[in-house]
């Protein structure tokens, strides 16, 4: 059992064929095992003395191996059902005796059904009972390093520390009337994307696989996945259905009944790659694209800058972000140490992407030295959008940066990131709720700017037929216009990028656009932040 489990969640996570039929068989040899231990129980607690700690992992592995099925296919229904089991140890109290035991590796066995819980409970926004796992955690960490002197007691540390600064990461809260705290998912939901308009001709361009890369220094962390990796992958995923109501049993589902239709993009998420890493994943989420369909890249990561201009500018020569290795870190952006004729080896550089924009490509990168991709040519003639964040903050932002970039958190919950930059801590429940409403309409007015513009570029039009994508675009164009606003974004690098240009005057520098942002300001009461002629801006 142990081997095909433990072989299963080693197998690489690119080349759909490879793990599927592996993973199959796995799932296949725990339901048995789960349901023989439910039809002998009684024999096997009397005759073999099976221990409650021993159920306890076989539901704990089931959790586990729903959870790796849900990061391998983005199905968000493979987390409830991580959820359930999860669920099930703690209320059936299945680790309980553990503590009894004299074993240390008892324990860690709990301590880590804690860590990946935690992680669930993150992904499926249930922060409040997250709260009170961090709590549950904390004192089994600090009973076991009591009991037991042992050398990791430092790393279990870390983990809290780590999953508490992750719960703090959003910068704005929304508040009851009670002042509770209200927890708000930013999954796409039904209603929230701006329909097309009829007769409206857009690209049937389909998001099919996505590449989300974690490599910032210096921020919030938790279980390989950085604050802006946990915010765009939920910008890339409908809002999950729980699939309780469709099962009446615990852990009853196939694991390779897979839904009909596929809801979410396949992502993979690469925390920290090496260059290396990065290539064969591109490569083989490259190879296994279906046809008509488009392939994401973003990147939120340490910028790398070259030194020195050589007499031709090419698509080496602009640096681009850091991919992982042993190196040093200056201030926290690398600095080249090698002949300025050389580039440097562990980043990616625009060059690198050139290959793959023979099939559809949207790119995002979030970095100190974004603008490098605006150096992007389309040598293929194939659908190419980059979207690129702002290279310069304001001191007061650039200060919250550890918390997560402000440019992905407009792209994952444009009102958030607007109370944010606006210095609001919190909202209360009934002012949140009449701004979404009110964005709605902001982003139906956006939508319409960039499918009646004359002079747009039309890879932004071939990538719109696809919801993720359109409200990608609609949030980057809000944002943008957002920013020019703020008397606080005064620098052309605080604003956002993108190749190929938007027409400004159309959309980021809409007229229509500025006054729907003084409407919101107003409403959130912050409107003294905001230029309100937008000739004084320039």
């Amino acid at each position: 059992f142990h081997c095909s489990f433990y072989w299963s969640l080693d197998l690489p996570q690119y080349g759909h064929k490879q793990w599927q039929s592996y993973f199959g068989r796995t799932f296949d040899v725990y339901t048995k095992l789960w349901k023989f231990q439910q039809q002998h129980r009684q024999v096997l607690d009397s005759r073999y003395g099976l221990k409650r700690w021993q159920i306890g992992e076989v539901a704990s592995k089931i959790g586990q191996l729903y959870y790796h099925y849900y990061l391998r296919t983005s199905e968000t229904s493979y987390l409830n059902e991580a959820f359930s089991f999860y669920s099930a140890i703690r209320q059936r109290s299945y680790y309980f005796q553990v503590n009894k035991e004299d074993r240390p590796e008892l324990v860690v066995k709990k301590l880590r059904y804690y860590a990946r819980y935690i992680v669930v409970c993150l992904l499926l926004n249930k922060m409040d009972l997250v709260k009170v796992l961090v709590k549950e955690l904390s004192e089994e960490i600090e009973d076991y390093t009591q009991r037991f002197n042992t050398e990791d007691q430092l790393e279990w540390n870390l983990v809290l520390q780590e999953v508490a600064a992750f719960i703090e990461a959003d910068p704005v809260v929304v508040l009851n009337d009670n002042n509770s705290v209200v927890t708000i998912s930013n999954r796409l939901q039904e209603g929230s994307v701006p329909p097309l308009e009829q007769g409206m001709v857009v690209g049937q361009l389909i998001l099919a696989d996505a590449l989300i890369i974690g490599n910032s220094n210096n921020q919030v962390k938790f279980s390989e996945l950085t604050i802006d990796m946990f915010r765009m992958l939920q910008a890339l995923e409908r809002e999950p259905v729980n699939l309780a109501t469709q099962t009446s049993k615990q852990g009853t589902m196939e694991p390779n009944e897979k839904p009909a239709k596929r809801e979410n993009p396949h992502k993979y998420l690469l925390y920290k790659p090496t260059f290396s890493q990065l290539f064969t994943f591109l490569s083989a989420s490259f190879k296994e694209l279906p046809a008509n369909s488009v392939l994401l890249i973003y990147l939120s990561a340490t910028g790398v800058f070259p030194t020195g201009h050589s007499d031709y500018e090419g698509p080496y020569d602009f640096g681009g972000v850091l991919t992982n290795t042993n190196r040093d870190v200056v201030n926290g952006e690398t600095v080249q140490k090698r002949n300025q004729a050389q580039k440097e080896m562990h980043c990616l550089h625009p060059g690198d992407l050139f290959p793959f924009t023979r099939k559809p490509l949207f790119v995002i990168v979030d970095s100190s030295n974004s603008t490098a991709y605006k150096n992007f040519t389309n040598l293929f003639g194939q659908p190419l959008v980059c979207l690129l964040s702002p290279t310069v903050y304001p001191k007061s932002v650039q200060d919250q940066s550890q918390r997560g970039s402000l440019f992905t958190l407009f792209l994952y919950s444009p009102l958030l990131a607007f109370s944010s930059v606006c210095g609001l801590n919190s909202v209360q429940r009934g002012l949140w709720e009449r701004a979404q409403e009110f964005l709605r309409k902001v982003y139906r007015d956006i939508g319409q700017m960039l499918t009646r513009s004359r002079t747009i570029d039309q890879a932004f039009l071939q990538f719109f037929g696809d919801e993720f994508l359109r409200l990608l675009l609609i949030r980057f164009v809000f944002c943008s216009a957002a920013l020019r606003l703020h008397k606080l974004f005064r620098e052309s690098q605080s604003f956002p990028e993108s190749y190929p240009e938007l027409p400004k005057q159309d959309t980021v520098e809409s007229s229509l656009l500025q006054k729907h942002i003084l409407e919101l300001a107003t409403m959130l009461d912050v409107q003294s932040l905001f230029w309100d002629d937008s000739l004084e801006a320039y």
